[in-house]
């Protein structure tokens, strides 16, 4: 039985070549096709010692120790909350609901308990309905309530004027009312803003996301046969805690790298699993269409990796995945469906091309060998 596995998702890394891709509005969206074939100069190197090149077909040289395939998705659907529970072993046969507004009667008593009216409900972009609706915002107290493509109710409000705590409250309220109306959504988001309308309004790194409870999970099978689960970054929201052990939310990439860094220098005092989101090439470039921002980002979590690789002992499983794609290529801001890769340092065996419960297996098997 290997000591410690540790899973890094990389959010909307995707790698194209869904099959059913054209059925979500996605025929030809390719991450990270798209990102080497069009940003001039972008390379890699950190990854593709890990395999990377060889899974796109490029030229490169890997490492003895590594091993490589393609994951495809089976549930319906392309969000966060989809994508990591079928890698955790939880695949959806239906998807989560979505709404182009939601209902007047589940507004009206989500209003009643907030004490307060909403601005908007409707789809929207983030960004653009903070610009929109910002100022208004703050001249009524009315929090915006907004959603998008994936399954998503998500509530924004300005730190100051309206109250962090405040604000996480009414989106814990939100999410017991969707449970109670036997409303599948997937997640309700915090998203706290700052600024004003002269400076502009700009997301702080307060997020929380609200999820589903997702029932048994491998995270659950884990600790039930004594392995510790550590999640990082969002991991804890989206499997609602459970099957969670210990939790380190982070703000940024480099927040959870920084986390990594020290999880992986302690000592593990008995069998460990860490799984690790980072968020900002989905959250703050896919979203966005900003593909040099995309490539940089990728680029700064390449330079960091070798490092540490190289701080890592040598029975240590590191896999490396992620949970969409979100080609800042395509048109649209939502998440793309592709395939995504999985990478590996020290499994001692190749990998073949599977669905994303591939991930699961080869971590639940690694504690049991």
């Amino acid at each position: 039985m290997r000591k410690r596995v540790i899973g890094i998702v990389l959010d909307s890394v995707g790698c194209g070549g869904a099959p059913d891709a054209g059925e979500y509005g996605d025929a030809g969206a390719d991450t990270l096709g798209h990102l080497f074939g069009r940003v001039p100069g972008f390379a890699l190197p950190g990854l593709a010692a890990l395999g990377l090149d060889a899974l796109l077909g490029r030229a490169g040289r890997t490492r003895a120790d590594a091993s490589w395939c393609r994951l495809t998705a089976t549930s319906a659907g392309k969000d966060t909350t989809t994508g990591h529970w079928e890698l955790l072993g939880r695949p959806l046969d239906a998807p989560f609901a979505t709404f182009e507004a939601f209902p007047d009667d589940f507004v009206a008593e989500l209003a009643a308990r907030a004490g307060t009216g909403f601005l908007g409900n409707r789809p929207a972009s983030g960004t653009a309905i903070l610009e929109e609706l910002g100022a208004e915002h703050i001249a009524t107290g009315k929090p915006i309530l907004y959603t998008s493509a994936d399954s998503v109710l998500q509530l924004a409000a300005h730190e100051e004027a309206f109250g962090l705590e405040r604000l996480l409250d009414l989106c814990r309220a939100a999410r017991e009312l969707l449970d109670a109306r036997g409303m599948p959504v997937g997640r309700v988001i915090a998203r706290p803003f700052a600024g004003d309308a002269a400076s502009g309004f700009r997301r702080t790194g307060n997020r929380r996301d609200f999820s589903l409870d997702p029932g048994e999970t491998a995270l659950n099978r884990l600790q039930a046969r004594g392995v510790r689960t550590i999640g990082v970054g969002k991991i804890s929201d989206i499997f609602a805690g459970s099957g969670i052990s210990e939790s380190h939310p982070t703000k940024s990439n480099a927040e959870g790298m920084r986390t990594l860094d020290r999880l992986a220098a302690a000592p593990a005092s008995g069998p460990t699993f860490i799984l690790a989101n980072l968020v900002d090439f989905d959250a703050l470039h896919g979203h966005r269409r900003d593909p040099v921002g995309y490539a940089a980002c990728l680029r700064a979590f390449d330079a960091w990796l070798p490092g540490f690789l190289e701080r890592l002992p040598p029975d240590d499983l590191l896999l490396i995945t992620a949970d969409h794609g979100n080609d800042p290529y395509h048109t649209g801001t939502d998440h793309t469906r592709e395939q995504v890769p999985l990478l590996a340092r020290g499994l001692g065996r190749p990998l073949r091309d599977g669905d994303f419960g591939l991930f699961a297996e080869t971590v639940e098997r690694s504690f049991a060998d």
